[in-house]
């Protein structure tokens, strides 16, 4: 049974939010629920089966970061992401009205059919996110903020929420925002929720999966556990955040099927000054202190 999970899991958590996303759709039920359920199905299935199916077990238990991870997870999704739905359309049609609005690129997306509009927005997501989260590893200024959710010493389900509420916002500005400006349709960005929700679910847990060639598609736990390494040379790679289409694209993608898990997780070298045990207040605040969080080299 371990072993089906193992290697059957992801592929099982993708189809089934998408096979209910399609069926909400078809059938006019809520999609926003759907996709909802589909999440909470997901980081469920991640939580319990940590305990059953761990990739270490030294990192099992109630560690002191539980407490950081808990109260970044409230602030996330509590109050910064329903702050950001809201104000990103009032924005974008701020934007729209200063300019004219349209675009070649918003004309070909209405035209298409849901499909196709769903693997663009994928693909166009995908890649504002790609160069979000690498810019948070090359710009010091950006690091400083990305270093909470690097200041972990262990992988489990609640790092996913481990954010600064700035970096929350950097992303959602160079991976959501652009679809808002296009005027995406509600239902696909909901379909883009329903694929990258049981990916980045299971993406930080402690599970000992063997995805095989889902690794070499999705950004799942195996791959971006490297990202997590306290070695630079591994860390700097694995930037996607539902799939690793633009790391092969631009040469930043690192898996190895035997041996795939780096020696350590946590913060750079460099970075020893910074209060990885502080608590959510003392880490978010430090990002804004002088000399805080030096990049690597």
């Amino acid at each position: 049974m371990k072993r089906l999970i193992s290697r059957y899991l992801l592929a099982t958590t993708v189809i089934g939010n998408m096979t209910l996303f399609f069926l909400a759709r078809k059938f006019g039920w809520n999609l926003e629920l759907a996709v909802l359920l589909g999440a909470l199905g997901s980081f469920a299935a991640a939580w319990g089966l940590e305990r059953v199916l761990p990739h270490e077990r030294r990192w099992l238990g109630k560690g002191a970061d539980i407490a950081v991870d808990l109260t970044s997870a409230v602030v996330v999704v509590a109050i910064v992401d329903p702050l950001l739905k809201f104000a990103g359309p009032v924005l974008a049609v701020a934007v729209w009205r200063m300019f004219g609005g349209g675009s070649a690129l918003a004309d070909w997306l209405a035209a298409q059919a849901f499909v196709p509009q769903l693997l663009a927005v994928v693909m166009l997501s995908e890649l504002g996110r790609y160069w979000a989260h690498r810019w948070h590893h090359t710009l010091g200024w950006l690091w400083k903020l990305h270093a909470l959710h690097h200041s972990s010493e262990r992988l489990y389900a609640l790092n996913n929420f481990r954010f600064h509420p700035l970096n929350y916002l950097n992303n959602f500005l160079l991976g959501v925002f652009p679809l808002m400006l296009l005027g995406v349709p509600a239902d696909v960005m909901l379909g883009y929720l329903a694929l990258s929700q049981p990916v980045l679910m299971l993406q930080h847990a402690n599970l000992d999966l063997r995805s095989g060639w889902l690794n070499y598609v999705f950004s799942t736990n195996e791959v971006h556990r490297w990202h997590h390494s306290s070695t630079p040379s591994e860390a700097n790679r694995n930037y996607g955040y539902t799939l690793v289409l633009w790391d092969h694209v631009f040469g930043t993608f690192h898996y190895l099927p035997c041996d795939n898990a780096p020696r350590r997780i946590g913060l750079f070298a460099e970075n020893s000054d910074y209060p990885a045990s502080g608590s959510y207040l003392t880490q978010l605040t430090q990002a804004f202190k002088p000399g805080c969080c030096r990049l690597y080299g």
